[in-house]
């Protein structure tokens, strides 16, 4: 189509955050919960930057000024981006230092400011310094080559430092040499007994011959990042680590007095790949991969506002342009606020509760009928469990009753992210110890859990596990566990649970995700052709019910998005719902344009990234986006199809990207039970209800938050969920004759559920 157009990929992303942002501007939600977003925030941008941003800045080192599908260049994109992520930012800190640090003081929670610090604050504070956390500081120092440039030390990824420029006092020792904290060896911390006395007048090793230097030290990151400072009362009276590494770290320099100092934060390049042909120490070549983290291009450097002659200098010797740095007040790292937003440090204190949302403790399943088993629940009819609404406990009932039941044979599962205490690991642990087959389908590759992962898939394979590494050039994000059991009978019999979120019982309860238990035959026996394919030299095999990426899952989907044209008819247009985390596939996108133009009605829920451009006349006008930010993260992807009445509607793992559907195994399965689809519909129709945390995309781009109309009641998906849960939980314990005589609520119900057809 002439007219069709793209939004950019990683625009679009930032306004997502632009949309968390505006949660933490809704003083409807409680404060510690409005801080919890503005930290989300800078956790989400840090990623970005550590990815995205450094991929795009590598295509410049490559000479690459190819355009991208909305017409930008990777030099343009970062431009862009550039001006976009400092408007939010600052919109950020506005929102942090005018409203909700003074909100949460008036509460009794005050972050103080060196500059508030009383004559008391400070002593009690310089003794704190000088007993927790001057042993644990080393100071580096930064030399110049022949020309006078720095020669500027490895700052870590996305660790905060104090940069120090030093003038030299009137007989102070000098030395030659570089220490050894600069090279690496023999780090040095000062020791206690040495930080006494006025500021600077400490002993230490002889200090640089020049008048000036410039000398770095690292805020430790395995400190706590909040200190309190006592008091008699229940007020919560808090100081920032870094705050205290800036203001005492002077005296790690004696003989030398302190004329600037500047917090600062590196971002550096994660987007490293492992070289995938290493197949005998691929672990090894991830482990590379995670220590060069560390030390990568640096991409973005974040600094405090007390010093733009050292914010300049340091963004000189890191080689970024002026872009790329971003300078912000006090404090530098929002996150190191997260011990205080997740309450802990507030229990204590007077209507604590008022600071955090009520809680939703996750409707536990009702108790089995005595001598039932998982297995028999399973048989008796498919079962849908919605995360975090209800608990994650089915799924580790599912696992220790496999593990423990001397009948199972064998379970095999995927693994992309999970917990390091994580209850499924010790299922499938204890599975291998008593002799079952156990396969586990370790994602290594699993960005920022790499680490974690091999820790744990370590220990699988020491307890007899089979234990498959990922793919090669492939990450396995699909989410399934195949139990092969020996019935009573003597038959075998398979037990299946696929999902669209992961195996992790942490998340579990911060992610809102669905996922299906099963003893279909149809379902189970492609499962096990699935895991075949995955894990030996099986050939790809044509499935009927099962879509899997990189092999068809795509071909389907434009398939079924074309089906749906072709059928709908101006008297009974055509129905394609979709709920995602992110929509940026050219080609599906093309196929939505081209349905759209034909008359059919597109309602699209995209979490993140949309690249797709609606209300276009004669291309899009038909296509309706909307993104859903609440409580919990949203998860789940649906997609549905009215079918000229032959409705279908599947559950996945994948998001609609290039890299879900080539780069990455992933699964699309269909909800064949029809009770099931019924509730799923009405799950996924709810979404498109919300008027309550809601925005809708426009073509110009802006999101637009969606407001209840005139004489309409309030309606967030999220709260809907949650309610329902409960009075499903309530229904499901009482007796089948009681059950009869309550009536659902309208609103239960999807306007098309009652017409589902069963899935071919």
């Amino acid at each position: 189509m002439e007219n069709e157009r793209f939004f950019n990929r990683e625009l679009s992303w930032v306004e997502f955050n632009a949309r968390v942002l505006e949660e933490a501007l809704n003083k409807k939600n409680p404060l510690l919960e409005r801080l919890k977003f503005l930290i989300i925030v800078s956790s989400n941008f840090d990623e970005f930057y550590m990815v995205r941003a450094a991929s795009l800045k590598a295509k410049i080192r490559a000479g690459d000024e190819s355009l991208d599908s909305s017409g930008l260049s990777a030099r343009g994109t970062l431009a862009a981006l550039s001006k976009r992520v400092r408007e939010i930012i600052d919109a950020q800190y506005k929102a942090l230092r005018s409203d909700i640090l003074p909100s949460l003081a008036k509460a009794g929670i005050t972050l103080v400011p060196p500059e508030q610090w009383s004559p008391a604050d400070r002593r009690w504070l310089e003794r704190y310094f000088i007993e927790s956390v001057a042993p644990v500081l080393t100071p580096l120092r930064v030399e110049s080559d022949a020309g006078g440039a720095d020669i500027f030390p490895m700052a870590g990824n996305l660790r905060v430092h104090a940069a120090f420029l030093l003038k030299r006092g009137a007989g102070a020792p000098t030395f030659d040499a570089a220490p050894a904290a600069f090279t690496g060896a023999g780090s040095a911390a000062a020791a206690p007994a040495a930080v006494t006395g006025a500021d600077n007048s400490m002993a230490a090793p002889a200090a640089a011959a020049q008048d000036s230097f410039l000398a770095l030290v690292q805020v430790p990151p395995n400190l706590k990042r909040l200190i309190r400072l006592p008091s008699e009362s229940t007020e919560l009276r808090l100081v920032l680590l870094e705050d205290l590494v800036s203001f005492f770290g002077g005296r790690l320099f004696p003989g030398f007095t302190v004329s600037q100092r500047l917090l600062f934060k590196v971002t550096r390049d994660a987007d490293i790949g492992v070289d995938e042909d290493r197949d005998i120490d691929f672990i090894a070549a991830m482990e590379e991969v995670l220590a060069d983290r560390q030390n990568s291009f640096p991409v973005c450097l974040c600094a405090s506002r007390s010093s733009p002659e050292l914010a300049e200098r340091i963004r000189i010797d890191l080689g970024l342009d002026l872009q790329d740095l971003y300078t912000v007040d006090s404090p530098l790292e929002v996150r190191s606020l997260g011990e205080l937003a997740e309450g802990e440090l507030t229990l204590a204190m007077p209507e604590s509760s008022k600071l955090l949302y009520k809680p939703w403790p996750p409707i536990q399943p009702p108790q089995p009928v005595e001598g039932s088993s998982v297995w028999d629940e399973i048989k008796a009819g498919d079962r849908l469990l919605h995360l975090p609404y209800e608990s994650f406990d089915p799924i580790v009932r599912f696992l220790d009753e496999a593990s423990l039941d001397p009948r199972v044979l064998a379970i095999k599962m995927t693994l992309y992210r999970t917990s390091g205490t994580s209850p499924v690991v010790k299922a499938l642990t204890r599975a291998a110890r008593s002799g079952k087959q156990v396969v586990a389908l370790v994602e290594v590759k699993a960005r920022f859990d790499e680490e974690r992962n091999i820790g744990w898939a370590s220990r699988l394979e020491q307890a007899g596990a089979i234990v498959v590494y990922g793919l090669a050039h492939l990450k396995v994000h699909a989410k399934a566990a195949l139990v092969v059991r020996r019935e009573e009978s003597g038959a075998i019999k398979r037990y299946l649970h696929l999902s669209t979120g992961n195996y992790n019982e942490k998340t579990a309860r911060l992610y809102a995700d669905l996922s299906i238990f099963t003893a279909n035959d149809d379902l189970c026996s492609e499962a096990s052709v699935f895991f075949n394919m995955i894990t030996g030299y099986s050939a790809v095999q044509e499935l009927h019910f099962l879509a899997v990426a990189p092999f068809d899952l795509k071909k389907r989907l434009i398939s079924m998005i074309e089906r749906e044209t072709e059928r709908s008819l101006p008297e009974a247009p055509g129905l394609i719902m979709a709920k995602l985390n992110s929509l940026a596939d050219p080609e599906i996108i093309r196929a939505l344009y081209r349905a759209s133009a034909a008359g059919v009605s597109i309602l699209l829920n995209v979490r993140g990234v949309s690249m797709l451009v609606p209300g276009q006349p004669g291309c899009s006008e038909h296509i309706r986006v909307v993104s859903i930010v609440g409580r919990y993260l949203e998860h789940a992807r649906i997609v549905y199809f009215k079918n000229g009445g032959a409705e279908e509607l599947y559950l996945s793992s994948a998001d609609w990207m290039p890299r879900n559907f080539e780069r990455r195994v992933e699964l699309l399965f269909p909800v064949l039970d029809e009770k099931l689809r019924k509730r799923v519909f009405t799950i996924l129709s709810a979404y498109f209800k919300d008027n309550a945390k809601a925005h809708e995309l426009k073509s110009s781009g802006r999101w637009e938050r969606i407001r209840p109309k005139e004489g309409e009641a309030s309606f967030s998906a999220q709260d809907y969920f949650y309610e329902t849960a409960k009075r499903r939980s309530v229904l499901e314990k009482k007796p089948a004759g009681e059950r009869l005589q309550v009536r659902k609520r309208p609103s239960e119900t999807g306007p098309a559920s009652a017409g589902l057809q069963p899935i071919p």
